[in-house]
Order: C-alpha cells, then structure tokens, then sequence
C-alpha cells in the first residue's frame, strides 16, 4: 500500500510512532516533553557561557590574529583601515568581526575574553532561534519539535567550537542562513515576494559578506536560484520571468555592502592585494600536487570534504549518517518527503559540491549548511533506530568518564587537589543518568542531547584548571611587569595575543619558540621574557624569577597518550613557563 502524503509523515510528537510502530508519545504527556526540552535548553545555554573567558576553550587558531588586529584597530581611534603587526596579516578578512569586537570591547578599554567573545554566543544562540523557528514550522507547528532542532544545532560541536570564541562564524552563518530562512518559513508569501524579502535578502548576505568573504555569493547565489527555480517547479521560463531579477538585485546589494569597505577604507589597492587576491584567489592554488590530484587524493579530497557534516556534528554524526540514510531510503522508496525537507538537503548538497571546487577543503566550510541539517534531524529523530541513539549516548558516556580518569590522574600526579568534591559529584550524577538512559531505551531520545552537553561541560571543566592558580600568574608577578615590556614565546601567527590577557598592562612582544634558541642565548637577548620548559626540565639557578604557571601542550603523540592513560598525565599535558628576569 502506498504511504501517505509527506505532510503526515512528519514528526509529530503527539501523534505518531517510529518505522517500528512504538507506541508513540501520548497527548497527555505533551507537557512534559516540552519541560524536558526546555530544561535541555537551558542546560544548552549555561554550557555556552560556561568558561567563556577561558584560554582553553575548544577553538581555532585564528581568533588571536583577529583579536591583534582588533585590538590595533581600536587603538588607532579609526573604523578604517585595520592595523596590524603581522606581515600579510591586516586584510585577512572583512571589517565587519573587528568593528564588533571594537564595540563589544568599548574600543578596546574592556579588553577581556568575554568581551570579545559573548556577541558570538549570542549570534549562537540567535542562529538557534530561527533553527528552532523552522523546526516549528516544517513539522506543523510543533514547539518540541522547533526545541529539539535548536537543541541539535546547540549539541553541534562545530558550533561548539567555532560560535563561541573570536571568530568569523558564529555571524557569518547567522546572516547567510537567514536569506533561506525567511524564504522558508514565509513560504510561498517569502517566494512570491517582489521587492520586500528580496530586499532583506540582499541585505542580511552583503552583511554575512562582510564577516568572511564576497566569494561566499557564489553559494548563497547558487543555492537561493535552486529554491526559486523548484519554487516554480523547475519551468525555466517562469523562473526568468518572475524571479531572475530577484536574484540579480539580492547579488547586487549584497555587493554593494561588502563594497562598503573598499569605499570607506584608504586603502582600497591594499584590500585588493591581501584579500581579494591573497586571501581568495590563493584559494584555488593547489599548494604542492596538481589540482586534480589534491581533488581526489589526500587530506585535502572531496572524498574527505563527504565527510564534512559528521565531522562538524562530532558525538552527533552517527545521527548525521542515519538521517542521510534515512532521507534517502525515503526519497527512493517512499517518495515522501515534504517540500520543505527537500528545500533544506538541496542547499546541503549545493554548499558541498560548491566547496569541492577549491583546492582548499575543509569542513568548517560547511557549516552555513549546518542549521539546515540541524532541522532535518529534528524532523526524524524519533524515527532513527534506537540503537543510532545508543551509541551517540555511549559515545557520551565514554567521554566523560575518560575526561573524569584524566582529571583523577592528573590531580594525584600533580600531588594537589585541583578539583573540587564538587566536581566529582556531578561527575558521578552525569554518568550514573547517562549510564540509565543506556538501560531504558525508552529515555534515550531525551537524554542523547543533555548528555552532549555533559560532555562538553565535563571538557571545558577539566581544563578549568588553568584558569586557577595553576594556569595563571599572580597578581604580585602582573604588578611587577605592568608598564613593562615582556617577550613571550609563541609557535603561531599573533599566538603571543593571549599573554595580554595573562599579563593585563604589560607590553607584549612575541619570539618564536620553535626557533630552538637555547635559554641562555634568549636571556641574553631578551631582559625580561617568559620561557616554555617541559616540567623535567633542570632549574635555572641563576634566574630571577617573578612568576610561574603551567600551560597545555598543543599536541601529543600516540605514545604520549598512550602514556597518559597509564597515569603520566603531568609530564605531556602542561609546560611549565617561568617569567624570568634578566635586568
């Protein structure tokens, strides 16, 4: 018998059941549902703010790049144009990220982590908005099912990742995703528009523009005359007649904000040298193997890029590669998806065949597409196999009880305590609820995603102990540099940013630490500067030193890990770094 109309397929949480005829939630228990997910939200919301003015949080490289050309910016009392110290380093991206962290920062007077970073969370939480929005609406108007969509795209851990720290995504997706959601969630009304959304369109991608890339309008631009050209039902000659001019003006005011910059800037020849040519034309340039051979083999593949989505879904990309699954076996044997989940796997097909086409490939240029996926996971999240849910949950469990023995371990080698009782009593109730849902099946729809979120609270409180004494000067070594001008090691471009938040009022300067320069040779260059040793290391009995702290080692081997989990966590986990004066 043939399946019924798309529209009663839809999850409905009142309603109906699973492909295995569960019985599906009862009308009478509606109400609590909405509480669980709310409550999940909540929990969702504190994990984002939770370490927000932490130097250890999951994030990119390039946040301290921005935050130096930020901060110069700012200090140089103009808008216009960017400053920096780095060489080929000013230009790397649009104003638009910069201009807020000047604003958020109130020009730079409340330099802070968290001043720079808590616009992010709030585009963040702004994106999850609208996911949830668009939940709400394609599947009939049901609130759980809008909560659970901004609840998936919340447990992302690229969003994680990337829409907290300093970086140009979090507003970047925000407004380049907001073109496709008001085309969707208007409906016909936002695709018959004339001028009025059009108009909106243009505005929000020359905004998105300005946080990251023109090239960008290539995407949106293919993506948004896909959904006009179905919209019409693939008539080439309707969608001519009504809707090419449409796109024509959305591609010229959105570039006609992002010119804004060579407007506004002195310096238009150097936006164009760094930028346009530097930045985005070096895009295409294979680096090493011929084109196609970087297209198909390597790191660098599209067969890697196919991985994408999952990799940004991180604990969630087994339901990732289900709800692929799931769409397809619907799409070829049921023929029943809704119109609006066909608009939503259309632009995440067009944003990875557009990004297979540079010679550089990563994930991370993927997830414009990610609040789209979060809603068509929401869409059929009770119909995904039970045991899709169980290993999401057991991943979870894992890893928050190997977080919980590296902190166990690294709190008796380290001989102190670093952790509270606190801490271990959380510790505990996370798992023992994770460890329950894992037991009763029937508990793993509403606790998979909390239990994503223990997971990365359990992280960002284990490294929580460089936040505290241990991972911090004193306030007598800050006051002993304030006014002074202090060397800090540093392995990446502008990493030296962070020691600005380590020593507020200190001039800071940078050296290469993986220059290989011995102690001896960079005390006598350097009158007062900070060194990285392993925690091995011999003493240096004739330093004067002011002050010392332990940092985290950016990588570790597969022996060193291997020999973490055998108790040695200290030894490859932290530096030790000593401020040392010379004068």
């Amino acid at each position: 018998m043939r399946s019924k109309p798309s529209r009663q397929k839809s999850i409905d949480f009142e309603a109906h059941g699973d492909q295995r005829g569960r019985t599906p939630p009862q009308r009478t228990s509606y109400l609590w549902q909405l509480v669980v997910l709310g409550l999940t939200l909540l929990f969702a919301i504190a994990t984002y703010f939770f370490g927000l003015d932490s130097l250890q949080i999951p994030k990119n490289g390039d946040e301290f790049p921005y935050a130096h050309i930020a901060r110069l910016t700012a200090e140089s009392g103009h808008w216009l144009p960017l400053q920096s110290t780095l060489d080929n380093m000013r230009n790397t991206k649009p104003p638009m990220l910069f201009w807020q962290g000047i604003l958020s920062t109130h020009w730079g007077q409340d330099w802070t982590l968290w001043q720079l970073r808590y616009p992010n969370v709030l585009y963040t939480l702004a994106t999850a908005l609208l996911v949830g929005l668009l939940g709400w609406k394609c599947s009939h108007r049901h609130v759980a099912s809008g909560l659970l969509a901004a609840l998936l795209w919340l447990a992302f851990f690229s969003t994680y990742r990337f829409g907290r720290p300093f970086l140009t995504n979090a507003g970047e997706v925000f407004w380049l995703f907001l073109p496709f959601f008001l085309l969707l969630y208007r409906g016909k009304t936002g695709f018959d528009s004339a001028w009025g959304v059009p108009l909106l369109i243009g505005l929000s991608t020359g905004i998105g523009l300005l946080y990251k890339s023109f090239a960008l309008l290539l995407p949106v631009g293919l993506g948004l005359a896909f959904w006009y050209w179905r919209h019409r039902h693939f008539r080439p000659g309707e969608f001519l007649k009504r809707d090419m001019y449409k796109l024509i003006l959305i591609a010229l005011i959105s570039l006609g904000v992002f010119a804004l910059w060579f407007a506004l800037d002195p310096d238009p020849q150097s936006i164009w040298n760094e930028f346009v040519v530097g930045e985005n034309a070096g895009k295409f340039d294979p680096h090493g193997p011929s084109y196609l051979s970087k297209m198909l083999w390597g790191d660098g593949s599209i067969w890697v890029l196919a991985t994408g989505y999952a990799l940004n879904a991180g604990l969630l990309a087994l339901v990732v590669f289900a709800a692929m699954a799931h769409a397809l076996w619907r799409a070829i044997r049921l023929r029943d998806l809704s119109d609006d989940e066909k608009f939503l796997w259309w632009w995440v097909l067009i944003l990875f065949l557009v990004f297979c086409l540079p010679s550089q490939r990563s994930s991370r240029y993927l997830l414009e597409a990610m609040p789209a996926l979060a809603v068509l996971m929401a869409l059929v999240w009770f119909r995904l196999s039970r045991w899709v849910l169980f290993a999401t949950t057991l991943l979870c469990t894992l890893a928050i009880a190997v977080i919980g023995y590296l902190g166990w371990l690294l709190q008796y080698d380290v001989g102190q305590q670093i952790y509270s009782a606190t801490d271990a009593v959380l510790l505990v109730i996370m798992l023992a609820t994770l460890s329950l849902s894992l037991l009763m099946p029937k508990l793993l729809p509403w606790l998979t995603l909390p239990g994503v979120f223990a997971a990365y609270l359990t992280l960002t409180g284990f490294l929580s102990v460089f936040d505290g004494p241990l991972g911090r000067y004193s306030t007598k070594a800050q006051m002993q540099v304030a006014g002074q001008t202090v060397w800090v090691p540093y392995n990446f471009n502008a990493a030296f940013e962070q020691y600005r938040f380590l020593l507020p009022g200190a001039h800071i300067r940078g050296y290469r630490s993986d220059a290989g320069i011995p102690l001896h040779i960079l005390r006598e260059r350097y009158p007062l500067l900070i060194v990285q040793q392993p925690l091995n290391a011999a003493d240096c009995h004739d330093c004067k030193i002011l002050g010392e702290r332990l940092e985290l080692r950016g990588r570790q081997s597969d022996d060193e890990i291997r020999a973490m989990l055998r108790g040695d966590v200290a030894r490859y986990l932290f530096l030790r770094e000593r401020l040392i004066d010379n004068r």
